[in-house]
């Protein structure tokens, strides 16, 4: 069997915890953030988790992560 690729955006973007789930970091969190309010701001520093029907596709995109 050869070795499967990772994909490269997928390395960047996700990580795996202990139990199998993904870890994700909050989306509009990168420019214009002026005119979004500080509350609003500071939700998107914690991370969240990736959804339960993608972590397969996920998983598979980072096989040996």
């Amino acid at each position: 069997m050869p070795k499967l690729k990772s994909h490269s955006g997928a390395k960047k973007r996700f990580n795996l915890t202990k139990t199998g789930k993904v870890k994700v970091a909050k989306a509009f969190k990168s420019h214009i953030l002026t005119k979004k309010p500080t509350k609003r701001t500071r939700r998107l520093r914690q991370g969240g988790y990736a959804d339960v029907t993608k972590e397969k596709t996920i998983h598979k995109m980072i096989p040996y992560k």
